[in-house]
């Protein structure tokens, strides 16, 4: 096998026709990999993210081919997939106010060009979700920047933009549909699109999980504070009381942090599966 590529978290290998996509145990925040695994996270994501595509299968394909056909020394975070010529367009979906979307409707007022109502605070929920794309920095080459849908129609056409925009948004309703009824609230997600060989539009790489969305415990949810993140939020809130400029190097992350970061990806992971973490 050739690997192709390793990013931030996954490396990803060709076999034959087939990629191998790997998920690993690190960590990155701002765009930087800290130093610190978090132990188990790389089969947690996997596996969360297999259970969502076989939850979602009817709004979208995805590019698993097998989870069991791999290497064993891979085995439970490896995933056999279809090769896709990847969107160069972050696809993220908001439902309620967070992160750096909070901070452009500070300034701004909307998120990407899209106007937002006054007098909305820190996890409001959204009048309707929204689709708010940004550019893909590749490891190493600076942040993700926000982009409006005119400039995707710019990048990939307009037909492509619009079921682009349709795909995430369904995306999200859906799953947070889903994660209602197992009392967690979906703050927003990021999701990976790319074309099969036949022009088909399929998810790729990961969805869903701690790592590409915001959760939120419902019965803990308040407008205004500070939510109980079960996300690598957590992480990044610990980093800011840091004397940190957010370049690599990345700080060593403790290992009582390390044990509550890894606790929150298995509540989520056990919350929305049914399932305990072996």
């Amino acid at each position: 096998m050739e690997l192709l590529h390793s990013g931030k978290v996954r490396d990803v290998y060709a076999d034959g026709e087939d990629l191998l996509l790997v998920t690993s145990d690190r960590i990155s925040i701002y765009d930087v990999i800290l130093p610190t695994p978090i132990p188990d996270k790389g089969k947690i994501l996997t596996q969360l993210s297999l259970w969502w595509f076989e939850q979602l299968s009817d709004v979208i394909p995805n590019h698993v081919i097998s989870s069991t056909d791999v290497p064993v020394e891979w085995a439970g975070r490896a995933i056999r997939c279809e090769r896709l010529d990847m969107v160069m367009v972050e696809c993220i979906a908001r439902g309620y106010l967070a992160g750096s979307g909070l901070k452009e409707y500070e300034r701004e007022k909307a998120i990407t060009g899209i106007p937002l109502p006054d007098g909305l605070i820190e996890g409001s929920q959204l009048p309707e979700p929204i689709y708010t794309p940004t550019t893909k920095a590749a490891v190493g080459e600076g942040h993700d920047e926000f982009i409006t849908f005119a400039e995707v129609q710019a990048k990939v056409g307009a037909e492509a933009a619009e079921e682009l925009r349709s795909v995430t948004l369904e995306i999200y309703r859906k799953g947070q549909e889903i994660a209602a009824g197992k009392g967690i609230i979906i703050a927003d997600t990021k999701i990976e699109l790319g074309y099969a060989k036949d022009g088909t539009l399929k998810l790729g790489d990961e969805l869903l999980t701690p790592d590409s969305s915001r959760f939120w415990s419902a019965d803990e949810w308040k407008p205004g504070s500070t939510q109980r993140y079960l996300d690598k939020q957590f992480l990044r809130d610990w980093s800011s009381k840091l004397d940190w400029d957010r370049t690599a190097p990345g700080p060593e992350v403790p290992e009582e942090v390390v044990e509550a970061t890894r606790n929150r990806y298995i509540e989520v992971y056990e919350r929305l599966t049914g399932d305990t973490w072996r």
